[in-house]
């Protein structure tokens, strides 16, 4: 006759059951570093003074220093694409020289091709806000048609009479417009006559 033994639970099961217990506390108790604790952790540099030097000098500093949030834009308010960074100066920066920053801070730097001369003030971009027609007179025809909703029907006129394409038209800026400056756009087609930067309008 097979006899039934009843097993009592030994002192090592009960010892193994205790650091099970322990162990998932320990593991509730750390966890991965969260991007809030990544932040903390991120390295700090100073901005040096990156005005009057050449954008590609400027942009190789900033990435020495540990800063690779790198962004710049036309200072002449002409949303001119920074290509060739080379054929570009610095003229403003949106961290002030000798401030303490996260190197994951934006750098973002303002700035003229090297032959032109940095404004006393940056050329804000044009802005058709509230659905009204802005005063683009002397701005580039890219930076107007950049300010107009993406579906609004745009001629551009050689403004000379020399019937020229209007090709690259962050070098062309605006002598007149159709409608006028304040008016209600609503979708209406909009006409510009531009001249190129060096010229006057007639």
């Amino acid at each position: 006759m097979a006899g039934v033994v009843a097993c009592q639970p030994s002192n090592d099961s009960e010892s193994s059951g205790a650091g099970a217990t322990s162990t998932a506390s320990a593991a509730r108790t750390s966890r991965p570093p969260s991007s809030d604790d990544k932040r903390a952790e991120a390295e700090k540099a100073t901005v040096p003074n990156f005005v009057a030097m050449g954008l590609q000098s400027a942009q190789d500093k900033a990435q020495e220093l540990g800063f690779y949030a790198l962004t710049s834009h036309d200072a002449l308010g002409r949303d001119r694409m920074q290509a060739f960074d080379r054929n570009w100066q610095v003229c403003s920066q949106n961290v002030k020289a000798g401030t303490s920053v996260s190197t994951d801070t934006e750098l973002d730097f303002g700035a003229v091709k090297l032959e032109e001369k940095c404004p006393a003030k940056e050329e804000k971009a044009p802005s058709a806000a509230g659905g009204k027609m802005p005063d683009f007179k002397g701005k580039s025809v890219k930076a107007a048609r950049a300010a107009l909703e993406p579906g609004t029907s745009i001629t551009v006129e050689d403004a000379s009479g020399d019937d020229r394409w209007v090709l690259v038209e962050s070098n062309w800026r605006v002598c007149t417009q159709s409608p006028d400056a304040g008016s209600a756009l609503n979708g209406r087609p909009v006409t510009f006559t531009a001249v190129k930067f060096d010229e006057s309008c007639p």
